[in-house]
């Protein structure tokens, strides 16, 4: 899931940032309205956590131009105004949801996920494909018999090739996915987390590459 936290309070923007991260998220952090709608022209994302007094361009038109440019990103408003007319007002713009500060870090996690999960085609519960078998909710993944533990990363990856069905899944598309836009472009870290989580899932191989183009489980 790709996330971006929009909030002009750097010290709050950074540890939002960080503690999504922290739960399996991929996250890009901005400061300013301007930033944001920038961003959003680039990045396909799947929910955007949108503070609404933000700087250069104000949150609400942020929200505003994402609701009517990017249908499949979802919204969720921050504010420190926590009146009905101002959760009313905020839910008219098109946001998805509403939360006021200060709020629980694990309700913000649990709000993102849901919205997450609204942004993207439904899919079965668990994915299975190959005799492999992974349930996100679990956070859990079984070969034949065998229980697998994945690092953070190696399961994201994991879960995009199964979410996949059967499709090729580029590089860059998995960068862009698990990892954030603090990753070196010309990193090597796909194919290292490639071969290891090939060789936890071992043999036979369910993964394979297709040269050029990316990794598929067919």
């Amino acid at each position: 899931m790709r996330v971006l936290v929009a909030e002009d309070e750097k010290m709050m923007a950074d540890a939002i940032g960080e503690g999504l991260r922290d739960a399996a998220l991929a996250v890009d952090v901005v400061y300013d309205g301007a930033a944001a709608l920038e961003r959003c022209c680039g990045t396909a994302y799947d929910v955007v956590v949108l503070d609404r007094g933000l700087p250069l361009v104000h949150g609400d038109e942020v929200c505003r131009t994402v609701v009517a440019e990017h249908p499949a990103t979802r919204v969720m408003l921050l504010t420190a105004a926590a009146e009905v007319a101002d959760r009313v007002s905020g839910l008219e713009l098109g946001a998805d949801d509403y939360l006021a500060k200060p709020f629980a870090f694990t309700e913000l996690v649990a709000r993102v996920r849901s919205l997450g999960r609204r942004s993207r085609p439904a899919v079965p519960p668990v994915l299975e494909r190959a005799g492999v078998s992974l349930d996100p909710a679990r956070h859990r993944v079984v070969r034949g018999d065998r229980l697998i533990s994945l690092a953070k990363k190696e399961f994201i990856v994991l879960e995009e090739l199964l979410r996949a069905d059967g499709a090729v899944v580029s590089a860059e598309d998995l960068l862009e996915t698990a990892w954030d836009e603090h990753i070196n472009p010309f990193t090597n870290v796909v194919r290292v987390t490639m071969t290891s989580l090939r060789r936890k899932l071992a043999d036979p191989p369910v993964i394979e590459t297709v040269s050029g183009v990316g990794y598929r489980i067919p």
